[in-house]
């Protein structure tokens, strides 16, 4: 997992599986991140991703819920059809804005 902040908003690079196996380092991982650079705004890639789990679904929850608390907004990038349609069947798409960029 790869993890890039600037100024306030972190970016998430998230692994081909999001997982149980995975998910609590994460968790731990984001979290640091958002406490210690005071992030308003984290945006979950999605661009190497194929399968999430509850789990995963856990984890994106998660860092709403804490940066709503301070304001802020939680996106995902790069989803495709199969990783969109588990984020809407979750729910996750009343609470996260999905964006589609056109990759050039």
């Amino acid at each position: 997992m790869k993890y890039q902040v600037q100024e306030n908003c972190l970016t998430i690079y998230l692994p081909k599986e999001v997982d149980h196996h995975n998910a609590e380092e994460m968790r731990k991982n984001a979290d640091t991140l958002i406490e210690k650079n005071h992030i308003k705004y984290v945006i979950f890639d999605f661009g190497m991703t194929d399968f999430m789990d509850s789990s995963g679904i856990g984890v994106i929850m998660g860092r709403y819920k804490i940066i709503r608390l301070i304001g802020g907004e939680v996106w995902a990038v790069h989803a495709n059809a199969r990783i969109k349609k588990i984020l809407t069947m979750s729910g996750v798409t009343k609470i996260m804005q999905i964006y589609e960029e056109d990759e050039a």
